[in-house]
């Protein structure tokens, strides 16, 4: 087995490849990694040189086939989860005090400087014939979650016409064929801290909550996932929900929505769904969903 980490698009990633350690297979991990910062380059909010500041700032853009590609992901996100997931709420996470690096952010933060008139759910449009991407007046655009969810996809599938390999950014984790063990073992923590383990062989998984990304802001308790309808952190009684789906954006889609619904609504849209999950309440209960058990 062939382990490599380093830190890109805000997060520790790690990429396991089943196999054992070679110059081919450091060429790979070291391919691996230079895709991670050019997808750090495109969809970063926080670089100012990023292409994705480059049409926040700009309003308009004709766009990189990677970033038409997760605005599209992201817009029909929009759509299939009634709103609940939402690349427009850029200016909510800056009101929310996160307007920086998480590094960066303190424990006590002061409201951004989109404090003022913030909204979600803005208008994103896609010239069919040229492409370029414009943005309604006022609107900005987060792709954070979902950019993760795209590049730990695209690097395991990079990795994967070598040999079998898992790719895990920040818990957002992509399998591409089986291990010689027979399945990745993935670690996930119930409520009362012990570790539950779930085996994949292909797909995605990602993790949602606010007990990891949060702040004090106005002597509230803040966190990085934002309720469109509200424009404010979720109000929700998870602390974090854990998605297994057919790719690591789906699977980050899916958490997303889920936890902002709450405990009973996202316990029956997985139920109903067939979407394996695991939640844990605010009061560290476990639930499985979505066939687990």
């Amino acid at each position: 087995m062939t382990r490599r980490r380093f830190r890109a698009m805000n997060t520790d990633v790690e990429i396991l490849i089943d196999a054992r350690p070679s110059p081919a297979v450091e060429r790979l991990c070291d391919l691996a990694e230079s895709e991670f910062s050019r997808y750090e380059q495109t969809f970063s909010r926080f670089r100012e040189d990023s292409e994705l500041s480059r049409l926040n700032q700009a309003g308009r853009v004709q766009p990189s086939p990677q970033l038409a590609e997760v605005i599209r992901l992201a817009l029909a996100a929009r759509d299939q989860t009634g709103g609940r997931f939402d690349p427009t709420v850029h200016d909510a996470l800056v009101a929310a005090g996160y307007d920086t690096s998480f590094e960066h952010v303190g424990r006590t933060r002061g409201p951004g400087v989109a404090s003022t008139g913030t909204r979600c759910g803005g208008e994103v449009v896609i010239d069919t014939v040229s492409g370029e991407i414009a943005l309604e007046h006022g609107v900005r655009l987060d792709l954070g979650g979902i950019a993760k969810g795209y590049a730990v996809d695209r690097v395991a599938e990079l990795a994967g016409e070598h040999a079998s390999c898992m790719v895990n950014a920040g818990g957002d984790v992509a399998v591409c064929g089986a291990p010689r063990s027979g399945a990745w073992d993935i670690g996930v923590t119930r409520g009362d801290g012990s570790v539950m383990t779930l085996s994949l062989s292909r797909g995605g998984l990602a993790t949602s909550g606010r007990d990891r990304r949060r702040w004090t802001i106005d002597s509230r308790q803040a966190h990085h996932i934002i309720d469109p309808v509200t424009s404010a952190p979720a109000q929700t009684d998870l602390l974090r929900v854990t998605a297994v789906a057919a790719s690591a954006v789906d699977a980050e889609v899916l958490a997303k929505s889920l936890f902002i619904c709450g405990r009973a609504e996202a316990t029956r849209r997985a139920n109903e769904a067939g979407v394996p999950c695991v939640l844990v309440d605010a009061n560290g209960e476990t639930v499985l969903a979505g066939g687990l058990a």
